[in-house]
C-alpha cells in the first residue's frame, strides 16, 4: 500500500499548482491531508478524482481543515468535531454528516472544532490512519523579543496553547493505539506536527534552539511518543543519521534551492506497521517556481 500525508496550505493552489497530476502520478492507495483552507462549498469539484473523502474542515474559516483521501470507501470515519463532509467520488453534495463521537482526553475540549484531527478505518487493511494538524505555537514569553519578531509579542499565549494541545494529545495518543489495538488494527498517525524532532529533522539546527517548532520542551514531547512498543518514526528509521529528508522549507529566500528545510511532516505507526515499509521519503518538488505548497508530501510504502 502506498500511503501519503500531504500539507497542502489551500488544497485551490495546491490544485492551481500541480496536486492533481501528483495524486495521478503517483497513485497513492491513502491520502493524508492538512490545510485544506477551504469550506466544503469552496472545495474545487472533481480534485480529489476517485478517490473516497472524509474531510473535517473545522470552524476556523480560511485555517486548518483535514481529510483522508481513500480508493475504497473507509469502514468508519471519527473526527474530534463529530461532523464530517464525506463523499464518494464523483459526488459534489457540501452537506456534513455526524459521526460517533470519539471521547476525549481531558483538555482536548478546546482544540475539537478546529479541525485538527481525522481518522478513518481502512477497508482494505486493518489500519487506522489519522490526519492530524498540530498547532504551530510560539515562543514563551521569555524568548520573546519585540522587533526581533515577525508577530507582535504575546506573553507566551500562543506557546502555552500548543503546550496544553501537546500534554492532552500525548494523552489522546495512547488512547487511539489501544483502541485500535482492540478492534485489531494497526494505528498511522500522519500529518503536519509542526515539530522538528531531532538534530537532523532541521537544516539549522544548533541556531534553531530558541525557534518555535524546535525548543528542547517540544522536543521532548516528541521523544515521549515515540518507542519500539508504542509509535515508530518510520521515515527516519528507513533514513536514520542523516539529515532530513526535509519536508518544509520557506517561501523566503532561496531556502527551497539551497535545502534549507525542516522535516515536520511524519508518519508515526505501530511497530508491526513500521515493519512492513519498504520505502520512505518525500517528493521533493523539482523546482522552486514548481512548488505545489510550503511542504512536500511524505510518501511511504507499507508491503502490508
Amino acid at each position: 500500500m502506498r500511503i501519503a500525508t500531504f500539507n497542502v496550505n489551500g488544497i485551490r493552489a495546491a490544485q492551481r499548482r500541480g496536486f492533481e497530476e501528483w495524486l495521478a502520478d503517483r497513485r497513492p492507495d491513502v491520502v493524508a491531508i492538512q490545510e485544506m483552507r477551504a469550506r466544503a462549498s469552496a472545495v474545487p469539484p472533481g480534485v480529489f478524482g476517485e478517490y473516497h473523502l472524509a474531510y473535517d474542515e473545522g470552524e476556523l474559516a480560511g485555517r486548518n481543515g483535514v481529510a483522508v483521501l481513500t480508493r475504497c470507501a473507509p469502514l468508519a470515519i471519527r473526527t474530534w468535531s463529530g461532523v464530517a463532509l464525506v463523499q464518494r467520488p464523483g459526488e459534489t453534495h457540501t452537506e456534513t454528516v455526524e459521526l460517533d463521537p470519539v471521547p476525549l482526553a481531558r483538555g482536548l475540549g478546546e482544540f475539537a472544532n478546529e479541525g485538527r484531527y481525522l481518522e478513518v478505518d481502512l477497508a482494505e487493511a486493518p489500519i487506522t490512519v489519522v490526519s492530524m494538524y498540530l498547532p504551530k505555537g510560539g515562543l514563551p514569553a521569555h524568548l520573546q523579543k519585540p522587533g526581533r519578531m515577525r508577530e507582535a509579542p504575546d506573553g507566551g499565549a500562543r506557546y502555552d496553547r500548543k503546550m496544553r494541545f501537546l500534554s492532552a494529545f500525548a494523552r489522546q495518543l495512547t488512547r487511539a493505539r489501544r483502541t485500535a489495538r482492540a478492534r485489531g488494527r494497526e494505528l498511522l498517525v500522519m500529518g503536519d506536527l509542526n515539530i522538528a524532532h531531532t538534530r537532523h529533522d532541521v537544516r539549522n539546527w544548533r541556531r534553531s534552539n530558541q525557534v518555535e517548532g524546535y525548543l528542547p520542551e517540544e522536543r521532548e514531547w516528541f521523544d515521549s511518543i515515540l518507542s519500539p512498543r508504542t509509535l515508530v518514526d518510520v521515515v527516519r528509521r528507513q533514513h536514520p543519521d542523516v539529515d532530513g529528508p526535509y519536508s518544509w522549507w520557506s517561501w523566503l529566500g532561496q531556502s527551497f534551492v539551497n535545502d534549507v528545510g525542516w522535516r515536520i511532516d511524519y508518519h508515526l505507526a505501530t511497530p508491526r506497521l513500521a515493519g512492513a515499509v519498504v520505502a520512505a521519503g518525500t517528493d521533493r518538488d523539482p523546482a522552486a517556481d514548481r512548488r505545489m505548497s510550503d511542504h512536500a508530501p511524505v510518501v511511504v510504502d507499507y508491503a502490508f
